[in-house]
C-alpha cells in the first residue's frame, strides 16, 4: 500500500490585508509604547523607521529583532521566500534609521554584515530564533542580516 502524503499550501493573505495588519500593528505599538502588539510567532519585534529607496517615503515597519549588545540583529528571511524583503533594499540605500524598542526610540545605523561576520551572528540568530535556520535551508539565497547600532542624532 503506497502512502501518500497530503501537502496543504495555504495562500499568503492578500497583500492588502498584510498592509491593513501592519499600520495597526504600528499604530497600537506606538499608542502602548510597545507594551500591545510587541510580538510576533512569540519573538519580540521592534519598529524599524527608514526612508523608502525608490518614493524616499517614511516607512516604519514592525519587525522581529534579535538583541545584540546595545543594538539589534534583523534577519532578511522573509519566511525562506527567494526574493529579499522590500526593507533590505530600504536598509542598503538609506541606512540610518530610528527604531522604537521597549518605548524608546533611537537613531541607529543599519549595517549589513559580511559574510566572515554572518558566521559569527548566525548561530545566534538560530539560537534565538531557531525556525531561520529552516528559512535558509528553503531558499537559494543568502540570508542578509543587519546589525543595528546607536548613531549620534
Amino acid at each position: 500500500m503506497n502512502e501518500q502524503k497530503i501537502i496543504s499550501h495555504q495562500a499568503p493573505p492578500p497583500r492588502w490585508v498584510l498592509k491593513l495588519f501592519t499600520k495597526v500593528n504600528v499604530i497600537v505599538y506606538k499608542l502602548t509604547g510597545g507594551r500591545l502588539m510587541n510580538k510576533l510567532s512569540g519573538m519580540p519585534i521592534l519598529l524599524v523607521e527608514m526612508k523608502g529607496a525608490r518614493s524616499g517615503k517614511k516607512r516604519t515597519i514592525p519587525l522581529m529583532c534579535v538583541p545584540h549588545g546595545a543594538g539589534f540583529l534583523l534577519v532578511a528571511s522573509q519566511g525562506g521566500a527567494p526574493k529579499h524583503p522590500v526593507w533590505f533594499y530600504n536598509l542598503i540605500t538609506y541606512p540610518d534609521v530610528r527604531i522604537t524598542f521597549g518605548g524608546k526610540t533611537s537613531p541607529m545605523h543599519a549595517r549589513r554584515v559580511p559574510d566572515h561576520e554572518k558566521a559569527q551572528f548566525w548561530p545566534v540568530c538560530c539560537e534565538y530564533y531557531p525556525p531561520y535556520q529552516d528559512y535558509q535551508a528553503r531558499t537559494d539565497r543568502n540570508i542578509p542580516v543587519f546589525l543595528c547600532e546607536h548613531s549620534p542624532v
